[in-house]
């Protein structure tokens, strides 16, 4: 593999983007930080403990691929860990945007909900692969269309441990027709 992205630049990053959150949200209130299962796990811990802002945390899982699947199919959404959120401002966090198929779906999603606000928050976004409409707030790096793990993003449940963002080789991709594999995310 080959690393795109070290630990410390992520981190450094990441540090930015919560002065930037907590800037934007600040005379926001009440504010629920809506993490999207699993990719955003490790993104998400970090930008909370950097954030100087009182935010109510809550989790989201959505997945458009079913077992061993390589194409995506209909999106699925199980709510059940994420807070009410009627008034509230909410900020989702996901790790990658690729298609865009998933956040525009969430942000449509929490909208009918009754939030107050709905912003987006991304580790990565793929340049060239959105097919789906969706306004990016805060987004910590723009990558080229190659698959990735790390930092969360995993490639058949393995990588996501990782502190760094990785491109998989050859032989690792073997079989990966692209981000959308089904083996990992949107």
């Amino acid at each position: 593999m080959q690393t795109l992205i070290s630990a410390d630049r992520i981190q450094r990053r990441v540090e930015e983007l919560a002065l930037e959150i907590a800037r934007a949200y600040r005379e926001r209130r009440p504010v629920t930080i809506v993490g999207i299962l699993t990719g955003s796990l490790m993104f998400l811990a970090d930008l909370i403990r950097r954030l100087d802002l009182p935010v109510r945390v809550g989790l989201i899982q959505a997945s458009s691929y079913r077992g061993p699947a390589t194409a995506p199919g209909e999106l699925h959404v199980a709510p059940e860990l994420l807070p009410d959120v009627r008034d509230h401002h909410v900020l989702l966090v996901d790790d990658i945007l690729d298609t865009g198929q998933t956040l525009s779906h969430l942000v449509d999603h929490i909208r009918a909900l009754g939030a107050a606000s709905v912003g987006t928050a991304v580790l990565l976004r793929k340049i060239g692969r959105q097919r789906f409409s969706v306004a990016v707030d805060f987004c910590g790096f723009d990558i080229p269309d190659q698959f990735v793990v790390g930092y969360g993003l995993d490639f058949n449940n393995q990588y996501r441990q990782l502190p760094y963002v990785a491109v998989l080789g050859k032989q690792e991709e073997s079989g990966v027709r692209n981000q959308d594999s089904g083996l990992s995310h949107d």
